[in-house]
C-alpha cells in the first residue's frame, strides 16, 4: 500500500500559500535546502512536477493546483479535528479571497458578494477582496492565492492560465450624468450623443470595444473627455458633472440614487456580461456557489 508524507504535503501546502520557498522555510522555522529538499521528496512520490518558475515567482503546475486544493481541505480538516476534540467553540470563519478587476463596478460586486457573507448554517465568512488588473488576477489565482475572480472579461483562449469561465450574467447600458447634463442629452437620444462630452473606460476594455463599436454603426461620434480604469472614479467625475457615463443598467437606480444623477437614455444592444473565474470546473465552494446563484436570479434576471 502506498502512502502519503503528510510533513512533505504540509511543506508543499505552506511553500504554494506564502508565495515561495524562502518564507514558508521561514514560517516552519527550518532552512531553505530543507523545505526544498521534502518538496522534491513529494514530487518524486507522486511522480510529478508540482512546482515551476514563472519569472521570479515560484508556481504551482497543472497537477500542483490539484495537490494543493486537496492539501487545504486535508489540513482545514485537521484544524476542524483539533477545535472538536479540544472542546473549543466552533471553528474559524470561512476565509474566502476575491480577485475584483478594476472595471467591475462596484455596485455589482457589492451586490454579488453580499449573499456569501449572509450563509446560514456555516461558520461566518472573512471576505478578502483584491483588486487588479484582470491579467495579473489570473496569475494570483492560478497561484491559488485568490478562491475567484470577478470580472467583465473573460479568461482569453491563449491564456497560459488554466481557469473556468462561470458567467454570472449579462445587461445592456444606461448613461447617466447630471440634472443639467441630462436635461440637455436626454432629447433626441442616442443621435443627442453626438458631440456630448463623455467619460468612458480605458481603451481596450470589453465595455469601451462594445461602445466604441456602436457609436461607429450609429455615426456618433461623442466627445471623449476622460478615461479610467477604475470604475468607481469614473462615477466620481461624472457625478460633478465632467461628462455623461455609461453604467450596467442592472444597477442604474443604485447609482442613480448614490451619485444623485439621472439616466440620460439606456443603450440596450450593448450588452456588458460578467463572469466568475475559478480554477475549478465545477463550483464547490457554498459561498461561491451562492454568489453565482444570486448573480442569475436577482442581480441579472432581467437581463436588461
Amino acid at each position: 500500500m502506498e502512502w502519503l508524507n503528510y510533513h512533505h504535503l504540509l511543506y508543499f501546502w505552506l511553500v504554494v500559500r506564502e508565495g515561495g520557498v524562502a518564507r514558508a522555510a521561514d514560517k516552519l522555522k527550518l532552512s531553505h535546502p530543507t523545505v526544498s529538499t521534502q518538496v522534491k521528496q513529494l514530487e518524486r512520490a507522486l511522480g510529478e512536477k508540482l512546482l515551476e518558475k514563472k519569472g521570479r515567482r515560484l508556481v504551482p503546475t497543472e497537477v500542483g493546483q490539484i495537490a494543493y486544493r486537496y492539501a487545504d481541505e486535508i489540513f482545514g480538516l485537521g484544524r476542524e479535528l483539533l477545535d472538536t476534540v479540544k472542546g473549543r467553540p466552533g471553528v474559524g470563519p470561512l476565509r474566502l479571497v476575491v480577485g475584483v478587476a478594476q472595471a467591475m463596478p462596484k455596485l455589482i460586486v457589492r451586490r454579488l458578494l453580499a449573499p456569501a457573507l449572509a450563509l446560514k448554517g456555516l461558520p461566518p465568512l472573512h471576505l478578502v477582496c483584491l483588486e487588479d488588473r484582470p491579467e495579473q488576477l489570473l496569475a494570483e489565482l492560478a497561484a491559488m492565492h485568490l478562491d475567484l475572480v470577478l470580472s467583465d472579461a473573460s479568461v482569453p483562449p491563449n491564456s497560459h492560465v488554466r481557469a473556468f469561465n462561470h458567467v454570472l450574467g449579462e445587461c445592456g447600458l444606461t448613461i447617466c450624468g447630471t440634472k443639467e447634463l441630462a436635461v440637455r442629452y436626454r432629447r433626441n437620444f442616442p443621435r443627442s450623443l453626438n458631440g456630448a462630452p463623455l467619460l468612458l473606460p480605458t481603451a481596450g476594455s470589453n465595455l469601451r470595444r462594445a461602445l466604441e463599436q456602436y457609436f461607429e454603426q450609429h455615426g456618433l461620434r461623442p466627445r471623449l473627455v476622460g478615461e479610467f480604469e477604475d470604475s468607481a472614479l469614473l462615477k466620481v467625475f461624472g457625478q460633478e458633472g465632467i461628462g455623461l457615463f455609461p453604467v450596467p443598467s442592472a444597477i442604474e437606480d443604485d447609482v442613480r440614487r448614490q451619485h444623485e444623477v439621472e439616466i440620460v437614455g439606456r443603450l440596450p444592444e450593448v450588452r456588458e456580461r460578467f463572469y466568475a473565474i475559478s480554477v475549478e470546473r465545477r463550483l464547490k465552494n457554498p459561498a461561491v456557489l451562492a454568489i453565482c446563484e444570486v448573480a442569475r436570479k436577482r442581480v441579472f434576471k432581467d437581463g436588461t
